[in-house]
């Protein structure tokens, strides 16, 4: 069955391949872009990384312990793609994605998956509790292409909102997702948290737009704004 998160990754990587589709603005002067084609590579690695190393498969969780940041959202998206439930809170979950493996307890979780967040950091800087995976080390080595193992169904969630609302896969664009412009070239805050970066980029891609995320720590300046083209701050 195909839901909306795998039409809405098919649509970026046909229809915008080129263009930019995430750019992401972090500490220490960083600025990543990610084309259509590129973001959605790097979902379908995170998608197999998930399904052929930690047996991810359709209605499993995946707790993500992490800030808005461009990792973070591949990894939302990647999620949606196998037809798992994101999680943002402390509810249960079969495994867990993390900027702090040594502050979690491990017991509660099938796996969990260390995600440095310096933007292109290759590895885990130091060493990691035995059994946690490097998601920098690992998911390169994984294929552009994602098949999945099994078919979603657009009936089991996707997430629930922090207002308690769940959402379906099959709603997951109607119901979770912003409304936005067609075209629209969005700024988003990465202060407001990895919920409402969701919101409004899934409310931009799906109408053809594309997202700039913004750390807490940089200044969106009019030169920022200027040069990234950004509609409406």
């Amino acid at each position: 069955m195909s839901i909306p998160a795998i039409e809405l990754m098919t649509a970026l990587r046909s229809g915008h391949s080129t263009s930019p589709r995430l750019t992401w603005y972090g500490p220490d002067a960083e600025r990543v872009e990610l084309s259509g084609r590129v973001l959605d590579n790097w979902v379908a690695k995170t998608s197999n990384l998930l399904q052929d190393e930690l047996d991810a498969e359709p209605g499993m969780r995946l707790r993500l312990d992490l800030p808005a940041h461009w990792k973070s959202m591949v990894l939302a998206l990647a999620a949606w793609q196998l037809g798992m439930e994101v999680v943002l809170d402390s509810a249960d979950a079969e495994l867990l994605a993390t900027g702090s493996p040594e502050a979690e307890p491990q017991g509660g979780f099938d796996a969990v998956i260390a995600v440095p967040l310096p933007a292109l950091a290759m590895r885990w800087p130091g060493e990691l509790p035995p059994g946690v995976v490097d998601f920098a080390a690992e998911v390169r080595s994984h294929g552009d292409v994602f098949m999945a193992h099994q078919d979603p169904e657009g009936s089991q969630r996707a997430i629930v909102s922090a207002a308690g609302t769940s959402h379906p896969h099959a709603e997951l664009l109607e119901g979770f997702a912003a409304t936005h412009d067609t075209g629209v070239r969005l700024l988003v805050r990465a202060g407001d948290g990895l919920e409402q970066a969701l919101v409004q980029s899934l409310g931009a891609w799906q109408n053809g737009g594309s997202v700039v995320l913004v750390h807490p720590d940089v200044s969106v300046t009019e030169k920022l704004l200027n040069d990234e083209r950004v509609q409406g701050d």
